[in-house]
C-alpha cells in the first residue's frame, strides 16, 4: 500500500497536538531573521494543508504540491470549511516540474525531504528548487535529524488507543543504508461503531547536516545554515528535528 494512502484520513486526528500555529511562527522568524521579503511561497509535501491554510491567511501567495491524491482531498476539504482558497499540485516533489519561478520562497516542511531516501532524488530537487527561486530567494525546510530516526524511532515500538482510533507503530532501523522502515497498523471506528484495520509501510532516510549541506552547495546555494529544535542554536547532538536555511 502507498504511503499516505489511508494514513491520510486519520493523519489530523493523531497529529492534533502539534502547534501548528507555532510552525508558522517559527517560519516567519526565519524569513525575518533573514531580511528578506517574501510574498509568494511554493510549499513541498504540503500534506494536509496545516502550514499552507494559516500562511494562506497571514496573506501569502501560495501553492501547495503533495504526492498523495488523499492528503490533497484532506486538505481542500479543510480550506473550504476555512473558507481559504489554495493552490494544490498533485506531484511527485522528487520529479518537481514547476511553470512558474522567481519564487520568493521555497519551504518544505514536518520532514517531508526525509521520505526522500535516494541521494540523487534529493540532490535534484535542491537543484530544481534553485532553479526555481529568484535571485536571493529563501529555501527553508527541516528534516527529522539522523538521531532521531536511529536513536529515538528506530527499532521502536509505539501505540495508543483513543476513543475513535487505535494504532500501532513499529519501526526498524537499517544501519548499513540508513533507512527507517515503520509499519503502521491503524484500527478506526466505522459508522457503525466496528473498528476497521488498515495498514501501511512507510520509509525514511536519516541523513547528517553535512550529507544536506554537501548537496545545498552542489546545487549552488549560498548563506547555508542550520537549526535544531525551533531555535536559532546550534543543533545539538540530540537534537530531533534539523531547520535549513539558504539562499539562491
Amino acid at each position: 500500500m502507498s504511503q499516505y494512502s489511508d494514513f491520510a484520513f486519520v493523519y489530523d486526528e493523531l497529529m492534533n497536538e502539534v502547534d501548528y500555529n507555532g510552525w508558522v511562527k517559527y517560519i516567519e522568524d526565519i524569513i525575518d531573521s533573514e531580511g528578506v521579503k517574501v510574498k509568494n511561497i511554493l510549499e513541498l509535501a504540503c500534506g494536509t494543508g496545516n502550514l499552507t491554510i494559516p500562511l494562506t491567511k497571514k496573506n501569502y501567495d501560495i501553492a501547495g504540491i503533495d504526492i498523495s491524491d488523499e492528503m490533497l482531498s484532506v486538505a481542500r476539504e479543510k480550506s473550504e470549511k476555512e473558507g481559504v482558497e489554495l493552490v494544490l499540485l498533485q506531484q511527485d516533489i522528487s520529479e518537481l516540474d514547476f511553470e512558474i519561478s522567481d519564487l520568493d520562497c521555497v519551504l518544505c516542511a514536518c520532514d517531508g525531504f526525509n521520505y526522500i531516501t535516494y541521494d540523487d532524488d534529493l540532490e535534484n530537487v535542491f537543484s530544481k528548487t534553485y532553479e526555481l527561486l529568484k535571485k536571493d530567494g529563501i529555501f527553508i525546510f527541516d528534516i527529522s535529524s539522523f538521531y532521531k530516526l536511529a536513536n529515538i524511532l528506530g527499532n521502536n515500538m509505539y501505540g495508543e488507543n483513543r476513543e475513535d482510533i487505535a494504532y500501532m507503530w513499529q519501526n526498524y532501523f537499517d544501519e548499513e543504508e540508513n533507512l527507517i522502515e515503520m509499519e503502521l497498523t491503524f484500527f478506526i471506528k466505522d459508522e457503525c461503531g466496528k473498528f476497521e484495520r488498515f495498514e501501511e509501510i512507510h520509509q525514511q532516510r536519516a541523513y547528517t547536516e553535512d550529507e544536506i549541506v554537501d548537496m545545498l552547495e552542489k546545487s549552488g546555494f549560498k548563506d547555508i545554515k542550520y537549526y535544531g529544535d525551533f531555535t536559532f542554536d546550534k543543533p545539538s547532538e540530540e537534537s530531533q528535528r534539523i531547520f535549513f536555511v539558504c539562499k539562491k
